[in-house]
């Protein structure tokens, strides 16, 4: 098959087809003067990843934009029309962020699912991901749609498809939306307008309900109240965490919370960052600088979403310090098991979740308090789903991955950094309550569980010619494993794709009871874990590490720190990633 050819081709439909003017001239000059463009534009279509359709706004199949919104719109409520046929009429909820044109796919979205006979709750301004979950159940919805590209660079905007439990899709309702989405073959097979009276506009009723319910997650109210001088700078990256975090702060008891005022305009264009990701340091920046200037105990920072969040703590050195995700949820998960346990809350039915790259502190934790862990791969929608599983057998508590996303409570379904900041707060002031800080607590936990560090690696490979090479990296990895890393042998193999977990010493093998996913581990004889898997939203190949010692004193601290990080550079190193 000539791929040009075939590119040539689906960009000519979109030039002679019903497309709008301004459309068709932005496809011409893409085929003129610009092949590389055209050819990322138009090689595929886009579809439903780990976080569903993300992808660059512009012209084309693999872009996104009013016309690749309302083909994937159609093909969803055509599924959803199959799966609820009892619902007259069916549900849908729509939210969207801060991002360039959000607002205006969320209005596409919203026409589309009314003229198929939809009713549609549109929030009436831009609102975070969590509370889009949690407006799902609340009104009884079959799905939802929040418009969004989370942490992604500014060019990017993207749509994430909910289930009737408020949870991301997984499968198989993910792969047959794409089915269904298939089948759209024109711009024309798409219900565009009409029965825009199905659109019902929602916002603060909603907010004070899911504020509620969060402020009922509160284990240490007269903690805060001895401590609601705490000094803490807010900063949402001009996302949707302007408002509800200050918000939930407040009604949990703190009185001394400063937002970075930069940031605190809605932008998408994200003028103050390179990306808004609170997974980058430099992202954070200005809220420390902001921090250092007050003398601030904690630095909290949320995607443009909100449904992820980073944080800095002071350090023995009284300086502040970022902690990565992992971390956080350490600090996070046993202080909540911790007062749950003196609140005389745990029962013996209850547990919490974590991803397979997530750092293994956390299970530790979990057993020490008597708490069942599960572990599920890389996504919260498959944390939602261990929720899902155990409903009305046993109790949810919390859960977490390391990319800086948790949930506390079982009222929303994806990750919450709405309540993450109120719950991360809460900590700070129950330490402080010892006469401790949060840098203190992580170090104990440390000296309690043994010092575990962790790493991340991201290759990123652009458009079609990246994709590819990414493919056959992990091809490579699976045919011609490793035999030793760092001078550690390989002495266990996870392959989640084939659902295998193979003992190099003794070639014995076993299955892996998780849905398949193209994951690789390497588990080192000195205990190191390395995980491969390219990521589902984005062009990149992600390469985890996770290394552990122990932390006798204190004030080893520091030297304990660096051997570890030494050991990753080693391991990166010795896989020649840099």
């Amino acid at each position: 098959m000539d791929i040009e050819k075939a590119i040539t081709d689906r960009a000519l439909v979109w030039i002679n087809g019903s497309f709008d003017n301004d459309t068709k001239a932005a496809v011409q000059k893409l085929m003129e003067t610009n092949p590389v463009e055209l050819t990322d534009s138009f090689y595929r279509d886009l579809e439903f990843g780990t976080g569903g359709l993300r992808g660059i706004m512009g012209v084309g199949t693999n872009r996104m934009n009013k016309y690749t919104v309302g083909m994937a719109t159609q093909g969803l409520a055509n599924y959803l029309k199959m799966m609820f046929p009892d619902a007259k009429p069916v549900k849908m909820a729509i939210s969207h962020d801060s991002r360039n044109n959000s607002r205006y796919f969320a209005q596409i979205v919203s026409e589309v699912l009314a003229a198929n006979g939809f009713k549609v709750f549109l929030f009436d301004d831009l609102r975070p991901t969590p509370e889009l979950s949690f407006a799902i159940r609340k009104l009884g919805c079959q799905s939802g749609v929040m418009v969004t590209a989370s942490h992604n660079p500014k060019e990017y905007n993207g749509y994430k498809a909910y289930w009737d439990d408020g949870a991301q899709m997984i499968a198989p309702h993910d792969e047959n939306v794409i089915k269904e989405v298939q089948k759209i073959t024109s711009i024309d097979d798409v219900k565009w307008t009409g029965a825009n009276e199905n659109i019902v506009s929602i916002g603060a009723e909603i907010d004070l309900d899911y504020l509620n319910r969060i402020q009922a997650l509160s284990l240490s109210p007269e903690s805060i109240k001895r401590q609601k001088a705490l000094k803490i700078v807010y900063t949402p990256l001009h996302g949707c965490g302007r408002k509800l975090v200050p918000d939930i702060l407040a009604r949990f008891g703190f009185e001394n919370i400063h937002m970075v005022p930069e940031q605190a305009i809605a932008d998408g264009n994200f003028p103050t960052v390179h990306s808004p990701n609170p997974e980058e340091h430099d992202a954070l920046d200005m809220a420390i600088k902001l921090a250092e200037e007050l003398h601030a105990d904690l630095v909290m920072a949320t995607d443009p979403d909100a449904d992820r969040v980073g944080i800095a703590v002071r350090n023995h050195k009284n300086k502040m310090v970022l902690l990565n995700g992992n971390q956080t949820a350490a600090l996070l998960f046993y202080y909540i098991l911790n007062r749950w346990k003196e609140l005389g809350k745990l029962k013996g039915n209850e547990f919490i979740v974590s991803t397979i790259v997530t750092t293994k502190l956390l299970s530790e934790i979990a057993e020490s308090f008597g708490i069942e862990y599960y572990e599920c791969l890389t996504g919260f929608k498959f944390i939602a789903d261990v929720i899902r599983q155990n409903e009305g057998k046993k109790q949810y508590i919390v859960g977490g991955e390391e990319s800086y996303g948790y949930l506390i409570g079982d009222f929303v379904r994806d990750k919450d950094a709405i309540s993450a900041c109120a719950l991360i707060a809460e900590t700070a002031a129950w330490m402080a309550d010892a006469q401790k800080s949060l840098f203190d607590l992580l170090i104990e936990i440390y000296q309690k569980y043994g010092f575990f560090k962790e790493g991340l690696i991201s290759v990123t490979r652009k458009g079609k010619t990246g994709a590819e090479e990414i493919q056959q990296m992990m091809v490579e990895y699976r045919n011609n494993p490793p035999l030793s890393i760092n001078n550690s042998r390989v002495v266990k193999i996870k392959d989640y794709l084939l659902l295998s977990e193979k003992d190099v010493l003794t070639g014995e093998k076993k299955g892996i009871i998780l849905p398949k996913s193209n994951v690789l581990q390497f588990i080192l004889e000195d205990g190191s874990i390395i995980s491969v898997r390219p990521s589902g939203t984005e062009p990149k190949i992600k390469f985890y590490f996770g290394v552990r010692d122990t932390l006798a004193n204190k004030s080893d601290f520091e030297l304990v720190e660096h051997r570890l990080e030494e050991k990753i550079a080693g391991i990166i190193a010795s896989m020649k990633l840099k």
